[in-house]
């Protein structure tokens, strides 16, 4: 049974947020009096971004929409800043790939991987070297030449709230982002989507794909910074960043160009200049041509990735990952959707796994779970329905609508990623979230179903019990999990 605190804590909290529920259904507000929309409210704890390494990660905010109030937070792990041989040698990577004997020199734990001791040179010119800390430990958020930082893949992470409350920049979602960057060695970006009433379905759904859609224009840009290097200076070459600047900009004259995601995100290292015929690839490093015939099971993996047998330069996709907690979870599992219908037209990001942590599923023929744990901890059944009716417009509002019953819907699961659905014991969400994760295992999608005893909603995620072995545990468990499709070959895990 969960601890006293918690049972305390559960009838204050939901006292509270039914209040805030029943005054908005008694004065409801009018969507179109602000389409710009809300990510945060006013008695939310936020936690300021913080360019600084603190606790072993930089974060930055970043407004994406000038029509919405859509933002994001990138969160940005230390390790990043270690030079890729200490992690990826080109030598180990190759003899992991052909070697079938090297497969117990590949296991390695959850932990993150090696920092490296950071260099702590004095400031330096834009065009030499783009030194990317300061004297006062600050990131600056330069792109440094490529060779000399780690290409990190990325995880787009939903936070919860029922649909009305929560943020991307809370105290409590930044510790928990924190941590996933940390321990699964990725770049998270937090997705602030606009909150209902004021924007009602399909708002929040929108602005996570719109998110999805921003990472792989951010990839494109950064890939045409090195083509235009490699066009106007010979193969290999590139723009200063002063030089690169003047030709990607905006109608204000500012860089289009995330910096540390041009710096630090997986990029797609194939452009217009590498592809002939649509079928033969050269190598930027080695110069070696790859025709369709010689490509072999051994040469690609993970998403499309490619090796060269000839210098054993990786080229590969965003590696994504999509994280959802709570109504975050539906949103994530939407995305992943779009992204499978849209197919090559989201290249170079790749959809490779989602986690899906106690999502907000319900439907109009109740569960087991529903039954007997309605009147649950934190989030009682009565008190969702109310924020299902200020989430759906009036006249759209089902129990069985899409957006909260993905078992509903007329479409095919064989192409969904794999997925990871995190359960608490006292939530009667559970056994819907457990249905749809066998109905993806019946279509042979990896879809493990990890369970957590004495635990309730948010468990993991919510601000008083983020410091709980239980919900440090779980965090682990994502890591393991998520690692099994963002590591390169020569750093797996076993599972």
């Amino acid at each position: 049974m969960p601890s006293v605190a918690v049972k305390l804590y559960s009838v204050f909290f939901k006292f509270l947020l039914k209040q805030r529920l029943q005054s908005w259904i008694q004065d409801p507000i009018d969507e179109s009096s602000n389409p710009y929309g809300v990510t945060t409210r006013p008695e939310e704890s936020v936690s300021a971004p913080n360019p600084c390494f603190t606790d072993g990660v930089a974060t930055k905010d970043i407004h994406i929409d000038p029509f919405t109030a859509l933002c994001i937070r990138i969160f940005l792990p230390e390790s990043s800043l270690s030079p890729p041989e200490q992690s990826h040698p080109k030598s180990h990577l190759r003899s992991s790939l052909l070697d079938p004997n090297s497969i117990n020199h590949r296991r390695n734990s959850y932990a993150p991987s090696d920092t490296g001791t950071p260099r702590n040179d004095s400031r330096r010119s834009s065009l030499d070297g783009l030194n990317s800390r300061s004297d006062n430990n600050v990131y600056r958020g330069y792109s440094p030449q490529p060779q000399k930082c780690r290409k990190l893949p990325i995880m787009l992470q939903f936070h919860g709230g029922g649909w009305v409350s929560g943020s991307n920049e809370s105290v409590a979602n930044d510790f928990f982002c924190r941590r996933i960057a940390k321990l699964c060695d990725v770049i998270v970006v937090a997705v602030g989507y606009r909150l209902a009433p004021e924007n009602k379905y399909p708002a929040a759904f929108d602005d996570g794909l719109k998110v999805l859609n921003w990472l792989g224009k951010q990839a494109n840009l950064a890939e045409c910074c090195k083509s235009m290097g490699s066009g106007a200076r010979g193969v290999g070459a590139e723009f200063t960043k002063a030089e690169v600047q003047r030709h990607i900009v905006d109608a204000f004259g500012a860089s289009m160009v995330e910096p540390w995601l041009a710096a630090h995100g997986d990029p797609s290292r194939f452009s217009a200049i590498d592809v002939f015929l649509a079928a033969d690839v050269i190598c930027i490093a080695c110069s070696l041509v790859y025709r369709s015939i010689r490509f072999s099971a051994i040469d690609v993996f993970l998403a499309g990735d490619i090796v060269c047998i000839g210098c054993s330069s990786v080229y590969r996709s965003i590696r994504c990952v999509l994280l959802g907690v709570s109504c975050g979870a539906n949103i994530a599992d939407y995305v992943a959707c779009k992204a499978i219908e849209a197919g090559k037209r989201l290249d170079p990001v790749k959809v490779v796994a989602q986690v899906l942590m106690y999502p907000f599923f319900i439907g109009s023929i109740p569960t087991k779970s529903e039954t007997r744990l309605a009147n649950s901890y934190l989030y009682d059944m009565p008190m969702c329905l109310l924020a299902w009716k200020l989430f759906l417009p009036e006249e759209k509002f089902s129990l069985d609508h899409p957006a909260g019953n993905p078992l509903i819907l007329d479409r095919s699961l064989k192409r969904m990623p794999p997925t990871l659905t995190i359960v608490a014991e006292h939530d009667w969400m559970r056994d819907r979230a457990i249905a749809y994760s066998e109905a993806l295992r019946n279509v042979n999608v990896d879809a493990p179903v990890l369970e957590y005893k004495d635990a309730v909603h948010e468990f993991a995620t919510l601000d008083m019990l983020l410091k709980t072995p239980q919900a440090q545990a779980c965090a682990e468990d994502i890591a393991i999990w998520v690692k099994k499709y963002i590591s390169f070959r020569g750093n797996e895990l076993s599972y």
